[in-house]
């Protein structure tokens, strides 16, 4: 059975087929040829009759008027029913007039009833021209072609301009350009509400969780407001509140991806398909992040698609020169632990039962939305454990699974593999390391929830600086600590970001900073005296422009969110302003003898075999060894081993001190090596 919405659009055809009858007598009355004996390449007199179903006499353009009228009748009775009418509604929506909306049909009639092609090809006078010209569409509407209305309708008219309608063949004159209509709109006006296949490659979508309170956005948009800027911090989600508002509103959601939009050869026109498709969907639009449109602004004003919402998300302040109108501003909330806490339980509900799983994921900083795509990533990751049970690695390898690639252009990625039962350190340090992923694990309940850190633009980030000689395990300390909290390392190499000419190397550093932010991860500055120096007093230009660079440090370092290490040699080099703003200062003390055993019982591991004369407490108490060095020479020892018995033995041991002795410009005397000094001069 018909819909009424589809036997109205097939009743205005209807109407444009009785005035098709009356221009084609139009024309046999004024051919001056109708003997001619090439007539049939185009069409013949006979084919048309067949298509008209016999010469009836055409109605006259009055009697055609009649029958629009009994079709609007109908039109009206249905709306009175309660009936969406979509022709009705696309020409409300996009402000067409009854000559538009005859336009409209004409440009979409042979893909409706292939004999409207043969009927164009005959009118045109050009068999292979199946869609009406300018020239016929007008005259079928009733419009003077030589006429400023005429052109104006389809060179920029709301038909046009909106997208309605194409004209091609653009190097042909005006009058002879031939009129279409998209499929999707075709598509439409017959029923269906697939969208437009040309925008599957900038869609994204927003899964529903329960967050926020979208009300007041959702009142505006009530009360006619179809422009909003929501801008979000770094757990908040505009996303999430604008697709809330919408359905709230009675609009279906359209979520643009910005990002991949800008990517697209023709992004100018996607974004006007787009807006073509809130139109005519009822759809409103939710664009994001407006960051990636900066530099083409435009994009955003191809959106607009009033009468329908656009609302755009991002993270930076709104730039007035990016649109003519000014939009509404909806700050949003963060999201707070707890609130992402439950989050995670819905997006798990029944996959998780242990509450104690979930502690896993207190460390990271994630949008809601985010929460909801870490928790699936997870349980994917799930599927290749035998039973399927998902664990607290699967929820931190999910979280981790939206981690951008910005970050690993600046720092290099470390993949954590030590655990604390690695970490060879006096219990002190080991407190005090421990602490440092506490305040990471807890920080955003602390600073975030309970405001322990107000005002001034204070970040919730950790800051601690490892301090210890060369080999004492700062980095290892920084591996144990992401690892503990499920984090990736990513180590900065300063020598990418000290740059001699002024301003560049606080540019490096604030692209490490921004990169930073988005990713759940510890950042590890190695040697960082090097850029955390202490301020010097002005003497000259290099000075002062030195003592720019540490002043922006400071703040940038006080505003920063994530979880950042500093490890130095030299912690006396750091200055004061910056040991202020840390929340811990580990020291890393040399090894003792005590510590040196199990540091060459560790290094040496489990897998490779011992002769029985090695001697642990005697290499412990005999030399004295930083962690890195010993670890060194247990690699060099068992490089010797693979190239003699497979079995590492004391001799070997010995080889690899000596040749790590060399490496630090130490003497070799015979008292350190003791009993084994002959094995040193073999070596030698």
């Amino acid at each position: 059975m018909t819909s009424p919405s589809l036997a109205h659009v097939l009743g205005r055809l209807g109407v444009l087929e009785e005035r098709i009858r009356h221009a084609v007598a139009v024309r046999r009355a004024a051919d001056p040829a109708p003997d001619d004996p090439f007539r049939g390449l185009y069409l013949s007199e006979e084919v048309v009759d067949h298509l008209l179903e016999g010469r009836r006499p055409p109605m006259s353009w009055a009697e055609t008027s009649a029958r629009l009228e009994a079709c609007e009748s109908a039109a009206d009775a249905a709306e009175e029913a309660g009936v969406t009418l979509r022709l009705r509604d696309v020409s409300a929506t996009f402000g067409l007039d009854p000559v538009d909306v005859d336009l409209l049909l004409l440009g979409m009639a042979a893909d409706v009833d292939p004999r409207f092609e043969a009927f164009f090809g005959y009118l045109n006078d050009d068999v292979s021209r199946r869609r009406p010209s300018v020239a016929v569409a007008l005259e079928l509407a009733g419009v003077p072609v030589a006429s400023a209305n005429g052109f104006a309708r389809l060179l920029h008219g709301p038909l046009v301009r909106l997208g309605l309608v194409e004209l091609d063949d653009p190097d042909r004159p005006f009058p002879g350009r031939a009129l279409r209509v998209s499929d999707r709109v075709a598509a439409y006006l017959l029923g269906s509400d697939a969208p437009d296949a040309e925008l599957e490659p900038v869609l994204g979508s927003v899964p529903d969780v329960p967050w926020g309170d979208p009300s007041p956005l959702a009142r505006a948009l009530g009360a006619g407001a179809t422009l909003a800027y929501l801008r979000e911090p770094a757990t908040g989600s505009g996303r999430v509140l604008a697709v809330e508002a919408l359905r709230l509103t009675g609009h279906r959601p359209l979520v643009v991806d910005l990002d991949r939009l800008v990517r697209q050869p023709q992004a100018a026109r996607l974004a006007r398909v787009a807006a073509r498709e809130a139109r005519l969907g009822g759809c409103g639009i939710v664009a994001g992040p407006v960051s990636a449109v900066a530099e083409r602004p435009e994009l955003l004003e191809h959106l607009v698609a009033d009468p329908r919402p656009l609302l755009v998300v991002g993270e930076t302040s709104w730039d007035h020169a990016w649109m003519s109108r000014p939009p509404l501003m909806v700050p949003v909330a963060a999201s707070t632990h707890e609130e992402r806490s439950t989050v995670w339980r819905f997006a798990l509900a029944g996959s998780v039962t242990d509450p104690e799983t979930f502690e896993a994921t207190a460390q990271f900083r994630m949008r809601p939305d985010e929460v909801a795509r870490a928790a699936e990533s997870a349980r994917v990751q799930a599927l290749l454990e035998p039973d399927g049970r998902i664990a607290a690695t699967h929820l931190r390898t999910g979280a981790r699974s939206g981690n951008g690639s910005a970050l690993e252009r600046l720092a290099r990625r470390v993949e954590p593999a030590v655990s604390w039962a690695d970490l060879v350190l006096p219990p002190p340090v080991l407190t005090a390391l421990q602490e440092v992923a506490l305040r990471a694990r807890h920080r955003e309940q602390v600073l975030g929830d309970w405001r322990m850190r107000p005002g001034g633009g204070r970040g919730v980030g950790v800051a601690a600086l490892f301090a210890g000689d060369s080999g004492t395990g700062k980095t290892m300390a920084a591996e144990v600590i992401a690892h503990d909290l499920g984090l990736e390392l990513y180590v900065v190499d300063l020598a990418t970001l000290v740059d001699k000419y002024v301003g560049e190397t606080e540019k490096n550093l604030e692209r490490v900073f921004t990169a930073a932010a988005g990713v759940n991860a510890v950042l590890l500055f190695d040697e960082a005296d090097a850029v955390f120096g202490k301020r010097s007093e002005v003497r000259d230009a290099h000075d002062r422009y030195a003592n720019v660079e540490s002043a922006y440090l400071l703040q940038r370092m006080e505003s920063f969110d994530g979880l950042v290490l500093l490890a130095t040699n030299l912690r006396a080099n750091i200055d004061e302003a910056f040991t202020r703003r840390l929340d811990m200062m580990v020291d890393f003390p040399i090894p003792d003898a005590h510590h040196r055993h199990a540091l060459w019982d560790s290094c040496l591991g489990t897998v490779v075999r011992r002769s029985p004369d090695v001697d642990l407490r005697f290499l412990a108490g005999a030399f004295e060894l930083a962690g890195g060095s010993i670890r060194s020479a247990a690699v060099t020892a068992a490089y010797l081993a693979a190239a003699d018995s497979g079995v590492i033995g004391m001799s070997h041991l010995v080889g690899a001190i000596l040749r790590e002795y060399r490496k630090l410009g130490r003497l070799c005397r015979e008292s350190e090596f003791g009993p084994y000094w002959s094995m040193v001069r073999e070596t030698a």
